[in-house]
């Protein structure tokens, strides 16, 4: 709900250090994997209960994960690379709440595997929806040039991450958080189901 209002005031700076980084001879698909790596060492952070480093490994992971989309730009965008960057993303968000569960499994893991859950069905309604959309050849730039097609939603990249960093700010509420968002990450699945049926329920 958030990414397409962030994207205006964050392309332009990430563009500009993107480009840089692709005159420097750096890949967009390492800074993919820069990415990940902090992305694990912060769910490392989390099992270990330094929180507050883990907040400094979100961030960069995250950093990284919008300056490869502007090397890539710069450099040209390929197939591969967009490939590389869901899975480093799918991996990431998967990370966070298995640390979680790790810190504590018989507090955390009933609301870790709802929230595991929900991720994978939100997940599997955006890729189908994105699978779709590039067989009838659609087309959107609303979230920023992409490999695949982006449908939006209630809960996105911008809302997960404040969620993450509220995690870790909170950890002594990760039970309500994480059963009141993976709620809501089943109302987003549900509801990008509804446009699906909406915009192919009629085409052939």
């Amino acid at each position: 709900m958030l990414d397409r209002h962030i994207r205006p005031w964050m392309d332009p700076p990430l563009n500009r250090v993107g480009a840089v980084l692709a005159r420097s001879g750096i890949s967009a698909n390492t800074v993919s994997l820069i990415g990940l790596g902090f992305g694990l060492a912060a769910a490392v952070a989390i099992v270990a209960e330094a929180f507050w480093l883990a907040i400094l490994f979100i961030l960069a992971s995250r950093l990284a994960d919008g300056l490869d989309g502007a090397v890539a730009r710069a450099h040209g965008v390929t197939d591969f690379g967009g490939y590389l960057d869901i899975v480093c993303d799918y991996v990431f968000y998967g990370a966070i709440p298995l640390a979680f569960v790790i810190l504590d499994q018989p507090l955390h893991g009933a609301a870790g595997a709802f929230l595991l859950m929900s991720f994978y069905v939100n997940s599997g309604s955006f890729l189908g929806f994105s699978v779709l959309a590039e067989k009838k050849q659609m087309r959107s730039n609303a979230h920023g040039v992409k490999s695949l097609y982006f449908t939006g939603g209630l809960l996105e990249g911008t809302e997960t991450i404040l969620f993450f960093l509220i995690l870790c700010i909170f950890p002594q509420f990760f039970v309500p958080l994480a059963w009141g968002f993976g709620v809501l990450c089943l109302v987003t699945a549900a509801a990008r189901v509804a446009l699906a049926a909406k915009v192919f329920a009629d085409q052939n």
